[in-house]
């Protein structure tokens, strides 16, 4: 249990247009419920914009905020709150924000897309962090030199990383944790009906539908080393090595759990990553094919084409 001061946390959460409304409120309301479970109001939350006007959730709903990130009083943590785009009014008072405050030493957070942000504004240098599954391609190409690590949230010194969405709880609850101990945790999770609370130890889902939980923990060691290794995949051989099992056991796990080759798995896997790359970055198509495994750029397109209905060059120029 940390020595936290008796007069309470102060929480500011930085909103931008089209953040996700369910990683806010489930960070809002985890320790809404820490305070009406310890019977005062222990933690405290604020919101800012860029200039203080309200902003525009990703469902379209507005949000009023409390104060101009210039005009912020002194919190214990910033969190920076993100949804489905990296621009924004007011951007470059943000970043300019971000690494005032990080100059200063103060803590930063940021939930789902938020990382990337923290990252632009140079907060993130010499710190592991995570980001939501779907926009770990595009951070990991922007910022090589960060460590990413895809877990469901990260806490390293002042900085403090979540995937969003219900991973927003599991963050929340670990400064619960640290605050107040275990049993409270425990007791917050409860009521929100939150069966387990993941450790910063525990991984995203890879990607959609990667839900392997009650599966074969051999199959999960080996779908996690495909996914660690996009652009060099490793051979049939590796992989059964890897887990203790021979070739043809492998094949039997996938056909099993998963009604595909491990092959056709692995590939499905390197061209979802490539999908997100040209949606979330400017990569030239072929250095998106070399990032994904692939020497040719034909057998790429081709690849592409016959899992997504349309070539990769037709995905760029798609707006989501």
């Amino acid at each position: 249990m940390s020595d936290t001061s008796s007069s309470g946390r102060q929480f500011a959460f930085l909103l931008v247009d089209k953040f996700s409304m369910f990683s806010l409120a489930a960070a809002i309301d985890t320790v809404r419920s820490a305070n009406r479970l310890l019977g005062r109001d222990f933690y405290g939350w604020t919101t800012v914009s860029a200039d203080g006007d309200a902003v525009m959730a990703s469902n379209g709903l507005p949000i009023k905020i409390d104060y101009a990130i210039t005009d912020l009083p002194t919190v214990d943590i910033l969190f920076v709150c993100a949804g489905l785009s990296y621009e924004f009014p007011g951007k470059s008072k943000v970043l300019g924000a971000l690494r005032s405050l990080g100059r200063r030493g103060g803590a930063l957070g940021g939930l789902s897309v938020g990382s990337y942000l923290l990252a632009e504004a140079g907060q993130l240098e010499g710190h592991r962090c995570t980001i939501h599954w779907e926009n770990k391609a595009g951070f990991k190409e922007r910022f090589p030199e960060i460590e990413c690590t895809g877990n469901v949230f990260e806490i390293d010194r002042k900085r403090y990383t979540c995937a969003g969405g219900t991973t927003s709880i599991d963050l929340m609850l670990e400064i619960v944790r640290s605050d107040f101990g275990q049993n409270l945790a425990n007791e917050v999770a409860n009521q929100f009906q939150h069966e387990r609370i993941r450790s910063a130890g525990d991984r995203q889902r890879v990607g959609p539908e990667r839900d392997l939980s009650g599966k074969s923990e051999k199959l999960r060691k080996i779908v996690e080393l495909m996914a660690d290794n996009l652009d060099e995949p490793y051979s049939a051989v590796q992989l059964a090595k890897a887990a203790g099992l021979s070739v043809r056991q492998v094949e039997r796990l996938f056909l099993r759990h998963l009604n595909m080759t491990p092959g056709r798995y692995y590939m499905r896997l390197r061209l979802e990553r490539a999908r997100e790359l040209l949606r979330q970055t400017n990569l030239p198509i072929l250095d998106v094919a070399i990032a994904t495994g692939f020497t040719s750029h034909s057998y790429f397109a081709q690849s592409y084409r016959l899992l997504f209905g349309r070539p990769p060059s037709e995905e760029r120029r798609t707006t989501y």
